[in-house]
């Protein structure tokens, strides 16, 4: 391997360590009590060497929330292979509700963890992407008969609101209480149990 190689090797590498402990930190202490200097702290690095990397630590934030969206939105497009977009918006519940429980650091990150910056960036961009994707889906039912008289965008607001209702439950431990069940099956059987409802309609 080539300096140079060796070099951006090092260099993507050192990106990387930079991200996985900036993102322990900010889901343990939250967006504000995170700094750049507990950031190296985490990896032996001094924090003026962190600066090469990032201007700051709400680029760090949303360098993470990028990650993490376009992972969610490669997932619901991964999606788009089935057919009938009914079978497809109601894959798509499943698909949040996996992502929660294999990437709960990034749901966390993504839906829970407050910041105060507004910038509207490409994080946000994608984040838009993935709700105008569960929009176009049911839009595609509605054009073939389902979900009649429902305005689209309160019935995308509704959906988000349930599944994410679910899995925030889920990623902050809140469902050891609930009928003694495990908190993968309340999940499930608790989105099967709306759907169920939709099939009624």
């Amino acid at each position: 391997m080539s300096v140079a190689k060796r070099k951006e090797q090092e260099k993507i590498e050192m990106h990387k360590r930079i991200l996985d402990s900036a993102r322990k930190i900010f889901l343990e202490k939250g967006y504000e009590q995170t700094s750049i200097r507990n950031i190296a702290s985490a990896i032996s690095y001094s924090p003026g060497s962190i600066y090469f990397y990032f201007k700051d630590k709400n680029e760090i934030f949303h360098e993470l929330h990028k990650e993490g969206f376009r992972l969610f939105l490669s997932q619901m497009k991964a999606l788009n292979v089935i057919e009938d977009p009914y079978e497809r918006y109601k894959a798509l519940g499943l698909v949040f509700i996996r992502f929660a429980q294999n990437h709960t650091d990034y749901y966390n990150l993504m839906f829970l963890v407050s910041e105060t910056s507004k910038v509207q960036g490409e994080g946000f961009q994608i984040a838009q992407e993935a709700i105008e994707n569960l929009s176009g889906v049911i839009q595609q039912c509605q054009d073939q008969g389902k979900f009649q008289g429902l305005d689209n965008k309160h019935f995308t607001f509704m959906t988000l609101s349930l599944v994410h209702g679910i899995c925030s439950l889920y990623c902050k431990d809140r469902m050891s209480g609930f009928f003694e069940k495990s908190s993968e099956e309340l999940m499930l059987r608790g989105y099967e149990t709306f759907i169920a409802l939709i099939d009624q309609k």
